[in-house]
């Protein structure tokens, strides 16, 4: 493996993921391992960071994990030492972490400044059944329908539909087969669905606790990350039925590159991104207005899905922004006020919690107060929370406006209106730095799709290359995960390196009679 080399477009999870793998699967040396990331630091979506100007903290998401469903994460996470701790790996800190901080959610939905008892799903007995029904229909019949296309409107006003919607981010236009891939993937934990107990987190931010370490590592063992480099096309050769790249082009700091491809060399392209195009704001700015702008990532699916049929449809995914968007905020306490009162609320300790959801919210607020710190080197002074809203174009309650045109004081006033916290309102904002951040694409993947819409990780036409991250094909998997990016890039590199270990193997809960007899119980408790 001294002679391959391997040049991966997309410094994401999936491409760090994929990069861990060929040095520990294929024995590549690092040196030989080359990340075009088109960013400063390579993390993709996982951002996490302090902004000194303000003394304020940002993320653009927040991620829950649960034991079963992550197998192809947690393989990753107990190969790579802990940063802290360099005679523990990651999950180790994992498993540490979550042995000290248990979620049990107390208050999973608020209505009216109180929380309210979450167990009774509410749901109609048609709806009930056709969950149970849902369940058993091959995908193939259920492709390219939207959710709303199979449920009664009254589904979408049920505590079920609250909960699994503002937990996983589905709208009811999103795809059928996906919620029910959701359904079955976390299947074991259906009688927990308003408690959370099922919920495990990292120590930190997944910036802070997987990616940093994860690059720490790879850099240790020689890989070259190129930043600020953009793969903008790749050029194919073809022959009896088979395709390879044999050149790549990059814009590296305003300069075209052209990268010769060897025989023997692999390449692994990261198609599309769920947070392109981003804008943030600040605590008086609403973020502004993008214009569409070009997508590297994006670009380069372009680019090449015309050249086979088996390098899926970008469009489905990249059409409709207005079905596609939502709106984060991080916010930032300067003191424990705020703190203090959602804790009144809770009852429930920053961390143990886990989200919260305003269901008479016309944005339909969720926010989750995680363990504090949620960053490395973060004051014990400064809390941190992180929330989103579903609806970001319906105007709000209080703030007559659309969510994605208010700056974050005003997404914190609306807050602090729905919890009836107005008492303490100006000392509040005074504590206060919320940066809210819309993202155009986030639940893009979401979208209703037919098969062959997503390319196969390694398309049967695929000489020495794969597709990796959120938008490639993996068999009852669930996007819009960490685990879907890691399995992506176990694929991949197993695969062309003609590996005899196979992927970790998914967990089929929904296989488990026990687990079946639960849900069936759950659906009509």
């Amino acid at each position: 493996m001294n002679r391959v080399r391997a040049y991966l477009a997309g410094g994401g999870l999936a491409g760090i993921a994929s990069a861990f793998y060929l040095i520990k699967e294929g024995h590549l040396p690092g040196k030989n391992i080359v990340v075009f990331e088109e960013s400063e630091i390579a993390g993709g979506s996982l951002d996490a960071l302090y902004r000194p100007e303000t003394n304020s903290y940002f993320m653009r998401g927040f991620r829950m994990l649960e034991d079963n469903v992550y197998s192809a994460l947690f393989d990753m996470m107990s190969a790579v030492p802990s940063l802290e701790h360099p005679h523990k790996t990651l999950m180790d800190d994992y498993v540490e972490f979550n042995q000290q901080v248990k979620t049990c959610s107390r208050s999973r939905l608020v209505l009216n400044g109180r929380a309210i008892d979450a167990r009774p799903f509410k749901l109609k007995f048609l709806d009930r059944i056709k969950i149970l029904r849902l369940l058993t229909l091959p995908e193939k019949k259920i492709e390219n329908l939207k959710i709303e296309d199979f449920f009664s409107p009254s589904f979408f006003k049920s505590n079920f539909w609250y909960e699994f919607c503002t937990t996983f981010s589905f709208q009811p236009w999103h795809s059928l087969e996906e919620l029910k891939r959701y359904i079955l993937r976390f299947i074991q934990c259906s009688p927990v669905l308003d408690t959370q107990t099922c919920v495990r987190s990292t120590r930190y931010n997944q910036y802070d606790s997987i990616v940093l370490p994860v690059k720490t590592w790879l850099k240790a063992q020689g890989v070259i990350f190129q930043k600020n480099t953009v793969v903008e096309d790749v050029h194919f050769s073809s022959a009896n039925g088979k395709m390879w790249i044999d050149r790549i082009s990059v814009l590296s700091e305003g300069t075209k590159q052209s990268v010769e491809i060897e025989k023997n060399d692999l390449v692994f392209l990261t198609l599309g991104s769920m947070t392109a195009d981003f804008s943030i704001g600040s605590m008086h700015k609403p973020p502004a207005k993008n214009a569409e702008r070009k997508i590297p990532s994006l670009e380069l699916w372009k680019n090449i899905a015309g050249q086979h049929p088996e390098f899926g449809q970008y469009s489905v995914f990249y059409s409709d922004i207005e079905k596609t968007k939502w709106v984060s905020f991080t916010a930032t306490f300067s003191t424990p006020l705020f703190f203090g009162l959602i804790k009144t609320l809770t009852r429930a300790a920053a961390g143990t919690e886990g989200p919260v959801t305003i269901v008479d919210s016309n944005w339909l607020i969720s926010f989750a107060i995680p363990n504090q710190p949620h960053f490395i080197n973060q004051p014990e002074h400064l809390q941190i929370l992180w929330g989103y809203g579903l609806y970001p174009d319906r105007p709000g309650n209080f703030v007559k406006k659309k969510m994605s045109e208010c700056s974050g004081r005003e997404i914190l006033e609306e807050i602090i209106h729905h919890l009836k916290f107005e008492n303490e309102l100006e000392n509040i904002i005074d504590s206060a730095m919320c940066i809210p951040c819309v993202m155009p694409y986030i639940t893009s993947q979401f979208m209703p799709r037919k098969s062959g819409d997503r390319p196969e990780v390694v398309p049967a036409c695929a000489e020495n290359f794969a597709f990796i991250g959120q938008y490639c094909e993996i068999p009852e998997d669930i996007v819009f995960t960490l685990e879907y990016s890691v399995r992506s890039a176990q694929i991949a590199t197993f695969s062309l390196l003609n590996s005899k270990n196979k992927p970790t193997p998914i967990y089929r809960g929904w296989k488990n009679l026990r687990h079946l007899f639960n849900t069936v119980r759950t659906a009509f408790r």
